[in-house]
């Protein structure tokens, strides 16, 4: 069974950072893409940041430069790391598992499994 669990949310002032983890378990984690997506309230889910099959990565113009997925294939562990972060990152963060696909689209309609989401909340 897929499970997919996040961890590393929190409440920050503008101008910091944080690290998000996603542990996934019941897979191969390899041989799937891995997304980060978020919504914010009042907002439809977003694609933030994608990473392929081979490493390959795709970042939402509104985060690139400040943001930078990574996964750790022995841990099965997939990351965001969130720089300079600006109030209007304010929204739950998913981690989702992607297609076989050496780079994943961002739509959300491309992923399959999903956690349960982790809260980020960035104060001006």
């Amino acid at each position: 069974q897929v499970h997919l669990v996040e961890s590393g949310g929190g409440s920050v002032q503008a101008g910091g950072s944080l690290r998000l983890s996603c542990a996934a378990s019941g897979y191969v984690f390899t041989s799937y893409s891995m997304g980060w997506l978020r919504q914010a309230p009042g907002k439809e889910r977003e694609g933030v940041a994608v990473i392929g099959t081979y490493g390959l990565t795709n970042y939402a113009a509104s985060v690139k430069g400040r943001v930078t997925i990574s996964k750790d294939n022995a841990e099965n562990t997939l990351y965001l790391q969130m720089n300079s972060l600006k109030p209007e990152a304010t929204a739950i963060y998913y981690c989702a598992r992607g297609p076989v696909r050496a780079l994943p689209h961002m739509t959300p309609y491309d992923y399959d499994y999903w956690g349960q989401g982790t809260q980020v909340t960035v104060s001006s």
